[in-house]
């Protein structure tokens, strides 16, 4: 049984592309900044993980509706499926606990970058789950945020840095 395609058109927009496409833009700029600065996680690792993430809690509404539905027709339902979210929340911790190192001189390293990867998979989430305003202000809380911070240090984040080539290296 397909559960999706008896979404009428407004259900469809309202449901699966506006918190798809808020997610996909969020976690663009916040993913290029990162992308840009030149840390490990950038554009594509914040978009995947975002995009995953707001396909997780949109299945997870609709599967829930979809019980709401079955309920009411008188049969049993598992609210088991649930569970879905708390279990993204918990892989994405993984996941950014893998961009996070310490070097040699003892110093922490991908914290701000593994905040980024969590932040952009709660905004989908959020947005999945149909929070459009909460979702779409976090978003622009987090980009406002970032442009001002990032233009304060002189640092365009649409702009990638320049790497410096070290005086003494040789080419190959």
């Amino acid at each position: 049984m397909i559960l999706d395609f008896n979404l009428s058109l407004q259900e469809i927009l309202l449901k699966v592309l506006l918190p798809l496409v808020i997610t996909f833009l969020v976690a663009a700029f916040v993913g290029l900044e990162r992308q840009n600065v030149g840390k490990a996680a950038g554009l594509s690792s914040h978009i995947l993980v975002a995009m995953g993430s707001a396909g997780i809690a949109i299945m997870q509404r609709l599967m829930f509706e979809h019980q709401i539905f079955l309920q009411s027709t008188g049969v049993l339902i598992d609210p088991e499926g649930q569970r879905v979210i708390a279990q993204v929340i918990t892989g994405i911790g993984f996941v950014g606990a893998g961009v996070i190192i310490k070097d040699q001189s003892h110093v922490v390293k991908g914290i701000t970058t593994a905040a980024t990867i969590w932040f952009t998979a709660m905004i989908g989430l959020i947005l999945g789950s149909g929070y459009i305003m909460v979702g779409s202000l976090l978003g622009a809380f987090v980009v406002i945020f970032i442009l001002v911070r990032d233009i304060s240090r002189g640092f365009n984040p649409l702009k990638p840095k320049l790497k410096s080539k070290k005086p003494n290296s040789v080419e190959e």
